[in-house]
């Protein structure tokens, strides 16, 4: 319990809220063309700048940035339990060891679990503020009119029900895997790393946490897809069943990707969504590592886990 419960674990914590906050910030608009390029099926940009060019254009200079707040709220509290769960998990089963590549994987998977059943309603809220105001190709699209972010949780639970805040959860509890891979390859490449030296450079955080990003993100892209649809929750697709985020709908909506624009069709946006995660996960490791090695050293501490 006192792992569990431990400061180690707060510091890691909060250190990976403000790593994720501070690239997300960074590199928003990024984010911003790849959602676009996603559930606007019928925009024919396929570039990420020339998306970006035509916001800008239609929607104003600020427009990359809208929603900015909600998502970076979202991502604070999903960041804060999903660092915590994972490494008050892996200080209770490693207890002082050195972890291993399947340990990671799996203490990842359950804080990925957590993280999802906890937090999915503020991204469904986000998702629908960072899409509201758009100029969309795609007329299936119904527009959206929320205040702000408690009016938005206010009229989904009035007009859809309480379950809507859950929307895309089934995706994104099998996108759990995403985050899991990431910190799987990230440690185990760290753990090769530091055999070979004492200390890892800025640099080679950056990079190892691209690399496990890239990875991650290119193996899960085609549910991330179907994650942000289900989210949006402002499609008129498949009337028969209104149960948004069943297996059922994510087949469907899978198929109908496929039929409409090819296989590739399913990694629509993924230019973008790289460039964006994996910039923004190097840029977060980065500024998570070296605000936690800061901390632990003004503290007086030393991290008790060794990876």
């Amino acid at each position: 319990m006192a792992s569990v419960l431990s400061y180690e674990s707060l510091v890691h914590a909060v250190a990976g809220a403000v790593g994720s906050m501070t690239a997300m910030t960074v590199f928003f608009p990024l984010d911003t063309a790849r959602l676009r390029l996603q559930v606007d099926e019928k925009r024919k940009s396929k570039t990420t700048h020339m998306v970006l060019l035509e916001i800008i254009k239609e929607e104003g200079l600020l427009a990359p940035y809208r929603g900015w707040f909600p998502v970076i709220s979202s991502l604070c509290c999903s960041n804060f339990v999903y660092f915590y769960t994972f490494n008050s998990l892996k200080a209770v089963w490693v207890k002082g060891q050195h972890s291993t590549t399947g340990k990671d994987l799996v203490v990842g998977f359950v804080a990925g679990v957590v993280n999802v059943l906890l937090t999915t309603p503020l991204w469904v809220v986000n998702t629908r503020l960072k899409l509201q105001g758009a100029k969309f190709r795609n007329e299936d699209i119904v527009p959206t009119n929320y205040s702000g972010i408690i009016d938005a949780f206010h009229q989904i639970i009035r007009d859809e029900g309480i379950l809507a805040l859950w929307n895309g959860t089934f995706p994104s509890l099998l996108l759990v895997f995403n985050p899991a891979i990431q910190f799987m390859f990230y440690e185990g490449l760290k753990r090769q790393l530091l055999k070979k030296r004492m200390k890892l450079s800025s640099l080679d955080v950056f990079i190892i946490g691209a690399i496990a990003k890239a990875i991650a993100t290119t193996v899960t892209y085609p549910l991330q897809t179907v994650q942000s649809i289900l989210r949006f929750g402002h499609h008129r697709l498949n009337p028969e069943n209104r149960t948004l985020g069943s297996l059922r709908n994510i087949l469907y909506l899978l198929h109908q990707r496929v039929r409409r624009f090819g296989i590739m069709g399913l990694y629509k946006g993924l230019e973008a969504k790289l460039l964006q995660t994996v910039l923004t996960a190097a840029l977060m490791f980065l500024v998570y590592e070296k605000l936690t090695a800061a901390t632990f050293t003004v503290m007086g501490l030393k991290s008790a886990r060794k990876r």
